[in-house]
């Protein structure tokens, strides 16, 4: 499938990346004032539900897989605020009828707030929570009864659990899930037709970081 084709190019490139990291170097672990930057390869998977005038019923929105690109900044040892960037592209229809409606594209940028276990050490999970503000664009609707579609930008909360592996002093391997709490509004041909979704996203996320 597309999706899987997907993630194991993600998976290939950190792989490749690692391949290349010095493995020599003496580990010194996370600090104050460190700079870690992560690239992964994101699946992200809608946990939607949705409220929908006229038709009733609910929506689907496809998965997606994509690149994402995150900066840390470590206030001290163990606390550090992570900002998230990547855009991702999905399918929506309607259930139980099927009609297409088209797809859409997020832009969701989220800052959390971290707490990292072990910083000194090779294996250091952490936790976070933080607050998500999603930019809907490139709306595409399908034509034929669903002639425009309209997205409304929203904010909304996170939560982050995940775990860094050194394999060098600087390089890290890094597995992060991360839950979003997202609602919008939703506009079908002019207003005739709205609808209140939950999207409410799961991300996994698998890549490399390097930490400055």
């Amino acid at each position: 499938m597309k999706i899987e084709r997907k993630l194991s190019a993600g998976v290939a490139v950190a792989a490749a990346l690692l391949a290349a990291a010095p493995a020599h170097a003496d580990f010194t672990g996370k600090s104050a004032g460190d700079i870690m930057v992560r690239a992964r390869a994101l699946w992200v998977v809608p946990d939607e539900s949705a409220s929908v005038t006229v038709l009733g019923g609910d929506v689907n929105v496809s998965n997606d897989v994509v690149p994402e690109i995150d900066f840390t900044y470590f206030l001290t040892d163990n606390i550090a605020l992570e900002l998230i960037a990547g855009t991702t592209r999905h399918k929506v229809s309607h259930t139980p009828t099927g009609i297409d409606l088209g797809k859409v594209s997020l832009l969701p940028p989220t800052l959390t707030l971290q707490y990292h276990f072990m910083p000194k050490e090779r294996l250091s999970p952490y936790v976070g929570a933080g607050v998500n503000y999603t930019v809907f664009y490139n709306e595409d609707a399908p034509g034929g009864a669903v002639t425009s579609i309209d997205y409304d930008n929203s904010f909304g909360w996170a939560l982050q659990a995940g775990v860094d592996y050194a394999v060098a002093d600087r390089w890290y391997v890094n597995f992060d899930v991360k839950k979003i709490f997202l609602s919008t509004d939703v506009s079908i041909n002019g207003g005739a037709i709205n609808a209140k979704v939950d999207l409410d996203p799961w991300l996994f996320g698998v890549g490399v970081g390097y930490r400055f």
